[in-house]
């Protein structure tokens, strides 16, 4: 706020003068006035007043400038509307009567019936007082003394940053806080209520001797959050009050101790740090477990009685197209984070990384290093040992900016160095699936491709294809106490390999409009052929990145079908296949795929062993693949359909389908799938998956919500995931409760914790109560706020 002297009352005469005069002379005078009417001077001189008003009268004798009827005055940054406003130049004091609404500097709006203040607004009373702040919060009392210009005490006050009700005002909001103090304090940038009664519904619930909130100016402030609770089946109660303290305009700290029943004081700190390029959080959680034996006996929850971890997570932009960061965490045994849900550290892997990424307008680079921590119940941490410890792997691509003959010309470069400490392997039947070899492995790949599209006269459109490629391997693996089985009928090449592949193909593609009364409809047949010579090494160099593998009417038209690089496509293939796009004037669409893949010469890839057999059961192991076709349908109504089926070449029946039912409206949303795939022993399922994932929300009113979802695996009679639980939502608060249970088919794998209730409750501004983790929640609440210690 501005401060005025004495030397000012005369000069606050003289303007209320000329602004008089000014109203009388606006219908001759060349004046400008505001939108609202209010006429206005030099904009950026905020000292001066700017007065409108019915009638406005001075008298000499008692030294008052009174100005009546549809009063408006701007004045050193404030705005203030009234009835009556007068203005005592013997006191200096100002006096509004009559449906005042004062609108401060900083936005926020008084609402009062009686105002008496100095005419610098530092000091004064106010009777009936309503504050409304930018952030929607409400602050209400009886009568107000405003002691400085930062500070203000309400007497009878109430607090609350819920919406009054639009069709009846009078009821009670949600919640709201009464006291008999109510202090705005500008220097801390706090509301401190004093002996106050909080209540919900009207009705109170709790007392407190004093509560202080930050106003609404503040985004930080240090200070006790509300408690969070949890309730599992080893842990029992648990009970936390996290602590926050502001280290800087850039740094803050969160300490949390959390006492569970069963176990004991959890204590948790998370430091976050801001820079101008970045940011750092730090996290550190430990335990002195009490009663370790509540967990199931030999596990790495009941073998560890002290239990800690530490984590830091950093991002940092090095300029506007490269970015670097890590997310690192190390801890006592391999599943405390899990355990004890520590937040962002609780998934059963944890993926360390560290990482390098930029992005230009024709290329982009990626460079990445990994450690999987594997959080089991197994304390010898056999899992985590079998993981690949990648050291980096470097992706790189570019698009050349000029075309080269008419055509398009890019690179792709991956460069992946890894090393395992134990061998990942399994029997199968009379089969040995190896996911990963004991030892080192190093492998640079690089590739040019050329294509260029002609279009004829007729439609029809021919893109001819050459790619050529080179790989360089260094191999020291070894494959420990299995030797070699049907699986895998390759050596291992212990030594530098070299491998090239060069490809030349054709597609040729002929989409036929088709236009009817209200609709269009677009057929599309597509035939391609890639002519190879074999896979170097097929099935005797190891498969790291190129395991997972779906044939589907996805990846029917592309021209290396193996999902990573380690896997190379070779020999001659066509593909053969139509594509449908339908398009309707009442906003229906269908698109849909069918086709199939045909080997012509040389050894089919698919059919060759590897050490995890990627192509068995695939569909694609035969000179003629299975069939695949998808389908999908997007209706204006909110519902999706989309299926996709593979099936056999020779019987027709489905080895493997998946159907997904999607549907949004105001008051439903919720999405439904099924898979059904047929056993693949050769490629390490030796039993038929039908699995159904179910999810949704039902809204039942404005506010109140029902969600949840299960994922059930039929044939095993096993649900590896359920959640069901209620939500309510408003501009000010925040209540959901839910019940959660997840399961593994692996009992090495089994969460230490089978079941847990979640629940939350926010009140904006004031901060929230939560039992357990209940942050998924948080994700269905669309009301644009989140709570406070989220």
């Amino acid at each position: 706020m501005a401060v005025f002297d004495r030397g000012n009352i005369r000069r606050l005469a003289t303007a209320l003068l000329t602004g008089a005069a000014v109203c009388a002379y606006v219908a001759t005078a060349s004046s400008v006035f505001a939108e609202d009417g209010v006429i206005v001077g030099d904009p950026q001189d905020q000292s001066k007043l700017l007065l409108t008003a019915n009638e406005l009268t001075y008298n000499r004798d008692t030294e008052r400038v009174i100005a009546t009827g549809g009063v408006r005055m701007h004045y050193s940054g404030y705005r203030m509307v009234a009835q009556r406003i007068e203005y005592n130049q013997s006191t200096g004091r100002v006096l509004a009567r009559g449906n005042i609404e004062l609108i401060e500097p900083g936005g926020n709006r008084i609402y009062a019936d009686e105002l008496d203040v100095t005419d610098n607004f530092a000091q004064g009373f106010v009777n009936t007082l309503r504050v409304e702040t930018t952030d929607n919060t409400r602050i209400a009392g009886e009568s107000a003394e405003r002691l400085s210009e930062d500070l203000m005490v309400l007497n009878n006050g109430v607090y609350t940053a819920c919406l009054p009700c639009a069709e009846r005002p009078d009821k009670p909001p949600l919640w709201q806080v009464k006291a008999e103090r109510v202090i705005q304090d500008g220097k801390t940038h706090t509301v401190r209520l004093e002996r106050a009664r909080f209540e919900l519904f009207g009705k109170s619930i709790a007392y407190l001797p004093f509560i202080t909130v930050p106003d609404n100016t503040v985004k930080r402030k240090s200070g006790f959050l509300f408690p969070r609770m949890t309730v599992t089946d080893n842990l029992g109660f648990g009970v936390g009050v996290p602590y926050f303290q502001v280290l800087s305009d850039t740094a803050d700290l969160t300490v949390t101790p959390t006492y569970y029943t069963a176990q004991g004081l959890l204590l948790e700190g998370e430091l976050r740090q801001r820079f101008e390029t970045g940011s750092h959080t730090l996290r550190a959680a430990g335990i002195n477990q009490m009663n370790p034996d509540d967990f199931d006996a030999n596990t790495s929850d009941a073998l560890n009685d002290r239990r800690a971890m530490i984590a830091s997570k950093g991002d940092f932009t090095i300029n506007p197209r490269w970015t670097f960061g890590w997310d690192a965490m190390v801890q006592t045994d391999n599943n405390f984070s899990r355990t004890y849900e520590l937040k962002g550290y609780k998934n059963g892997v944890q993926t360390n990384r560290l990482y390098l990424t930029g992005r230009g307008e024709r290329n982009d680079f990626d460079a990445n290093a990994y450690y999987f921590n594997v959080q089991d119940n197994d304390d010898s941490e056999v899992e985590e040992r079998k993981q690949a410890i990648v050291h980096p792997a470097v992706d790189y691509r570019y698009f050349l900016p000029d075309p080269v003959y008419g055509g398009e010309l890019s690179l792709t470069t991956n460069f992946t160095s890894l090393t395992r400490r134990n061998q990942d392997a399994y029997n199968l039947g009379d089969s040995v699936r190896y996911n990963g070899l004991e030892g080192s492995y190093t492998r640079f790949s690089t590739e040019a491709e050329w294509k260029r599209t002609f279009t004829f006269d007729s439609g029809l459109l021919l893109t001819p294809l050459l790619a050529a490629r080179g790989d360089a391997l260094w191999t020291d693996m070894s494959a420990n106490g299995f030797g070699t089985g049907r699986n895998y009928d390759g050596t291992i090449n212990d030594d530098a390999s070299l491998r090239g592949m060069a490809t030349f193909g054709l597609e040729a593609k002929y989409p036929v409009l088709f236009t009817a009364l209200h609709s269009n409809h677009v057929i599309e047949p597509i035939a391609q052929i890639f002519v190879r010579p074999n896979e170097g090494y097929a099935g005797e160099l190891p498969n790291e990145d190129a395991q997972a593998f779906v044939f589907d009417a996805t990846n029917l038209f592309e021209r290396d079908k193996f999902s990573g690089f380690d896997r190379i496509e070779g020999g001659t293939r066509a593909n053969i296949g139509v594509r449908y796009n339908g398009t309707f004037d009442n906003g229906y669409g269908i698109r849909a795929v069918a086709g199939q893949s045909f080997h012509l010469a040389g050894d089919n890839p698919f059919a060759s062993n590897d050490l995890v057999n990627a192509g068995a059961n695939s569909g694609l192991e035969s000179d003629r693949s299975d069939y695949v076709a998808m389908a999908a349908i997007d209706a204006p109504i909110g519902l999706s359909l989309s299926t996709s089926f593979r099936f056999d070449k020779d019987s027709f029946e489905v080895n493997r389908s998946e159907t997904a039912v999607a549907y949004t409206n105001n008051r439903i949303t919720g999405k439904v799938s099924y898979t059904q795939v047929d056993a693949q022993p050769d490629y390490g399922y030796d039993r038929k998956r039908d699995i159904i994932q179910a999810s949704g929300k039902l809204r039942l009113d404005d506010n109140w919500s029902l969600f949840g979802a299960i994922n059930y695996d039929i044939n095993n009679k096993f649900s590896s995931e359920r959640r069901i639980g209620i939500l309510y939502q408003d501009e000010c608060t925040i209540f959901t409760v839910s019940y959660a249970d997840e399961g593994n088919i692996n009992a090495v794998r089994e969460a230490a914790n089978d079941w847990s209730v979640n629940a939350r409750l926010a009140f904006r501004t004031l901060g929230d109560i939560s039992v357990g983790s209940a942050g998924t929640d948080w994700d269905d609440a669309d009301i644009g706020w989140k709570p406070t210690n989220y």
